[in-house]
């Protein structure tokens, strides 16, 4: 690439108005022969940032930030070296010449600069329509009614394109450009006929989409009318349009991001102007497709952690599971941003108000977090297979996270309570079928053997206490009945045992009497609890008040986790103390 002439930065550097540049960051007062106010690189109450106006310097006597008016642009708006000559050459009309550019690459930089006035020229057109037309109307009470005040949308450059078929086309004609260009910036396209051309884009809202610097590159446009096209219609890819590459906002919140050292990422257009409107502005968006690597670096110039605030739905979630892939390769931080089932952060602003989403993002969850929760939510809790899926894939992810964390130790409570086995299994390596305890909490009883057809292993010897309970009531007469109707739903993990329970209580002395052929899942318990009981003696008191003891011991635990409110931890805290006293007491008789 070529390089811009030592005389080209010089006068670049000349140029500059240091004052007018950093006081566009900061409030700015003189001080003898300086300038001094807050520093925009970091957040502080008493004044250390200092400018020398004369030498076009500045620094920092709190972070340490120091450099010239380039240096200024690189760090304030997240650009290199190039992107920062660039962009003051822009902002204070300085042409700039390339070292040894050759015919071919200058006709293309010429090209490129026409293609780029001419799109320039269309957003200031669609952007004026939007406010000056009659027939936009109706556009301006959609935004508005969408809770976009004037303000936002100038700032994003919204417009409107007329409904007729051919006033870009004639409009940018008048102004110089050629039916080529405008096909080639993707304002025009042609006809079936092969021959005549046409506006690509009538009677849409007009969503300019810039690079980093505020280029125009290309549109995306949203209907207005029912049976006119696509609800969406972009830019098709050409030689300065890439949608790879695209993120609606950047350049106006880039130097958000540079500041606050994040970028948030939404989906779509309208997510971006609600979160800036709500003042969270370092929103971007990525326009509904998958993150890409050509997005990530450009985001990643400007902030190392990425907080996504997706929709919550299938296509949303899958999205960020791609991002988290290619963020870990670039060495950026990610965090989920949990939002409500069918929401998006437009709708969440407008329900909610700005404070409802800044609290969801302040909360924001490590990828590794989301990843976890998301396999436990899609889990199959009803079946052993189900949770030994959903604990194998919760065990991979868990393995990752660094030892003795606080990530860690919350990441394994909550898989072990969700699959309701012990926590030991969670942290397990995988070990072969049927050779783990029935339960890691004493002896509760002999170990059933699983219903016919059903797989084993962690999920299905987190059961094993239960149906152990089961039998030894099954097996213990008059005792063991009162012992089972001691039960609740809540010492029971699966919905199987649940159902399996009430028909026994139903069922007590013909167990197997009266089963539906409806329900093989509670068909296949009871025939197992049946026949090991049919194997095992009568258990003595002691022995049955101790599995009972255990299976409430795990009941309380369970609900110790979920409890929200200090008052009820502390009411099942004693309620622990008191079971653990109680099976300390049946120990000390046995002894």
């Amino acid at each position: 690439m070529a390089l811009y002439t030592r005389d080209s930065i010089e006068r670049l550097r000349d140029a500059v108005d240091m004052a007018e540049l950093v006081g566009s960051k900061t409030d700015l007062r003189r001080v003898g022969t300086r300038l001094t106010g807050l520093c925009p690189f970091h957040d502080e109450r008493t004044p250390s940032f200092s400018v020398n106006v004369q030498d076009k310097l500045f620094y920092c006597f709190g972070c340490h930030a120091k450099g010239d008016a380039i240096g200024f642009v690189e760090q304030t708006e997240g650009l290199d070296f190039r992107e920062a000559v660039e962009f003051l050459a822009d902002r204070y009309a300085i042409e700039l010449q390339l070292e040894n550019e050759d015919p071919q690459a200058e006709a293309r930089r010429r090209r490129r600069e026409r293609l780029l006035a001419l799109l320039d020229r269309a957003a200031r057109f669609y952007d004026s329509y939007l406010w000056d037309s009659t027939e936009a109307a109706r556009a301006r009470d959609y935004l508005a009614g969408r809770g976009f005040s004037e303000e936002i949308l100038r700032r994003f450059r919204v417009g409107y394109s007329p409904s007729a078929w051919d006033r870009m086309l004639l409009g940018a004609r008048q102004s110089g450009f050629s039916e080529e260009e405008l096909m080639a910036a993707g304002l025009a396209q042609r006809g079936r006929d092969g021959r005549s051309a046409y506006d690509r884009f009538r009677g849409r809202i007009m969503f300019p989409l810039a690079d980093g610097r505020g280029r125009v590159l290309g549109f995306g446009a949203r209907q207005m009318g029912e049976g006119r096209g696509p609800k969406y219609l972009n830019t098709s890819e050409n030689e300065l349009y890439h949608k790879g590459r695209q993120l609606f906002g950047l350049d106006i919140a880039r130097a958000e991001a540079a500041k606050s050292g994040r970028i948030v990422l939404v989906e779509g257009y309208t997510d971006v102007l609600a979160l800036h409107q709500a003042g969270i502005r370092e929103a971007v968006a990525i326009m509904g497709t998958a993150l890409t690597q050509e997005q990530l670096a450009e985001v990643g110039r400007a902030a190392s952690t990425l907080v996504l605030a997706l929709d919550a739905d299938r296509s949303g979630q899958e999205a960020m599971l791609r991002a988290s892939r290619l963020a870990e390769e670039r060495g950026l931080e990610l965090r989920v941003v949990e939002m409500p089932e069918g929401t998006d952060p437009a709708e969440l602003v407008s329900s909610a108000g700005p404070e409802g989403f800044v609290g969801r993002m302040e909360r924001a969850v490590p990828m590794i977090e989301f990843q976890v929760r998301r396999v436990l939510a899609d889990a199959d809790l009803g079946t052993p297979s189900g949770r030994d899926k959903a604990l194998g894939e919760a065990r991979k992810l868990i393995s990752a996270v660094p030892e003795r964390t606080a990530t860690r130790d919350a990441l394994v409570r909550e898989a072990a309570d969700r699959l309701d086995v012990p926590v030991d299994y969670v942290l397990a390596a995988p070990a072969p079928a049927r050779s783990q305890p029935a339960y890691s909490g004493g002896d509760p009883g002999p170990e059933l053997p699983a219903p016919a057809g059903a797989p084993s292993g962690f999920g299905d010897a987190s059961l094993a206490a239960e149906r152990a309970y089961l039998s030894m009531c099954l097996a213990t007469g008059a005792l063991g009945r009162e012992y089972l109707e001691r039960l609740s739903e809540e010492h029971l993990s699966s919905p199987a045992l649940r159902s399996a329970r009430e028909h026994l209580v139903a069922s007590f002395d013909d167990p197997l009497a009266g089963l539906s052929e409806d329900d093989p899942a509670t068909a296949a318990v009871v025939t197992g609890v049946a026949m090991a009981a049919q194997e095992q003696g009568e258990a003595t008191e002691p022995a049955l008040r101790m599995s009972f003891l255990q299976l409430e011991l795990r009941r309380i635990e369970r609900e110790m986790r979920r409890a929200d409110d200090d008052t009820l931890r502390v009411q099942l805290a004693g309620a622990r103390q008191q079971v653990r006293r109680d099976m300390d007491q049946i120990m000390g008789q046995t002894a």
